[in-house]
């Protein structure tokens, strides 16, 4: 990976994209600890701090997704999550919605008018949220000022950090090396690693040495196994019939089908994140003093750190994953195309029977990514229990920084091959 981006640096427009990339990613981290005028920041960090358990897991899960600005009452304090909340739900509509789909199949133009979309449906999610996040500072006293002006500079302030979040990443995408918002959350992830390094020294001071090692080498054997995982895939073969056009012969050649064994990526965790999230976010919003109430018992049950979550967590993992493959995935639409360029799998006959046997095979596959996906999200949730040290990075924050790395060292080799690429006159 390091001689990778060695390589790069060696050439010329490949240096100038990595170089706009860091002063994007540099501007997103000065933008996510800059408080918002009228949000006292100090007293915000301090109860985040001293939270209780539930709600100390609900903001470590925020500041996956947001960098840690949340905990600041940050200009960007929403990062990326009115964004991914627009793609996830523009990408269930897309199979809901026949106008929709048919802009997803127009190509190069209908993907323009998705983002187009999609970028509208941020900014309202934003508004929602900072609207959200403003009663929350509102109710919990977090503000030096409660009047109709300050909650219209504050949900104002949110709303237009998301937008600009948003752009950044385009602006990656357009003039850095690509995968913007993903390269945005892999910063915010990587922010926090510093505050992880400290609690584990914290521990180790206090005499948990035994438990600092064991969870160090846990850490690392977790991401070999994440960038196995990541790379395995299942290739069904492919077997193309020769045929003759004009006076040359085409096709007779053998191939393959490949098929990853982790398609749907991190979503799954995301997905199962957000639903689960719910019942901590109405027990930190309702705070300690309906500690007695029957709801705040009920929804207490679903404390990340309790074994209902982990099993919930587990299912909700698998369903999303399938669901996800299921909607991203067109067995007959590739079993037809298979047919049409001459292509079949060995002891397999075209059409129905090579979509069934195609959708067997991804059925499999696809509980195999489930579970490997639901052991990185549960891991660390069985640590903690066990070593009674709380995990600052957990699995989804590993996960997601492994994969971003990975892509983005491959669209780095891709442009490189490119760039290299001779031609068929030297």
């Amino acid at each position: 990976m390091f001689s990778t981006f060695r390589n790069a640096w060696k050439t010329e427009d490949l240096r100038k994209k990595m170089l706009f990339t860091l002063f994007i990613i540099i501007v997103f981290r000065v933008g996510s600890v800059i408080t918002v005028p009228f949000i006292d920041g100090e007293a915000l960090r301090s109860s985040i701090a001293n939270a209780t358990t539930a709600a100390s897991s609900f903001f470590n899960y925020l500041a996956v997704l947001t960098g840690g600005g949340l905990d600041y009452g940050a200009i960007f304090a929403m990062s990326v999550t009115p964004y991914i909340n627009a793609s996830i739900i523009l990408n269930l509509l897309t199979v809901a919605i026949p106008a929709l789909e048919r802009l997803a199949k127009e190509g190069e133009e209908g993907q323009k008018k998705i983002a187009q979309i999609t970028r509208y449906a941020t900014v309202i999610l934003a508004l929602i949220q900072g609207a959200s996040y403003y009663f929350y500072l509102r109710n919990e006293r977090f503000l030096s000022n409660r009047n109709w002006f300050a909650a219209v500079v504050i949900v104002a302030c949110l709303t237009a950090g998301s937008a600009i979040v948003m752009w950044l990443g385009e602006q990656i995408d357009a003039k850095g090396i690509g995968n913007g918002i993903s390269i945005l959350l892999f910063s915010g992830i990587l922010a926090r690693a510093p505050q992880a390094v400290r609690s584990l020294t914290a521990y180790w001071a206090y005499g948990r040495q035994i438990a600092v090692v064991v969870i160090t080498i846990v850490f690392l054997l977790t991401i070999a196994f994440i960038v196995w995982m990541t790379n395995a895939e299942r290739r069904i073969p492919i077997q193309y019939a020769k045929r003759v056009v004009g006076r040359k012969m085409y096709g007779g050649q053998n191939t393959h089908l490949p098929i990853k064994v982790n398609m749907s990526g991190v979503m799954p965790i995301i997905f199962a994140s957000s639903i689960l999230a719910i019942p901590t976010m109405i027990v930190t919003f309702m705070g300690t003093s309906r500690a007695n109430t029957f709801w705040y018992k009920f929804f207490s049950l679903f404390s990340p750190t309790g074994l209902l979550y982990s099993i919930l967590y587990l299912l909700f993992i698998i369903g999303f994953a399938y669901f996800y493959v299921t909607i991203q995935y067109n067995t007959v639409e590739i079993a037809n195309n298979l047919r049409k360029n001459s292509g079949a799998i060995p002891g397999i006959r075209p059409g129905k029977p090579t979509s069934d046997f195609i959708s067997r095979i991804l059925s499999r596959i696809t509980l195999l990514g489930a579970l490997f996906l639901s052991v990185i999200a549960i891991l660390p949730i069985i640590i903690g229990n066990v070593s009674g040290i709380a995990i600052q990075l957990g699995g989804t924050s590993i996960l997601i920084v492994v994969g971003v790395a990975l892509e983005t060292v491959q669209s780095i080799e891709s442009q490189m091959m490119m760039r290299h690429y001779k031609g068929f006159l030297d």
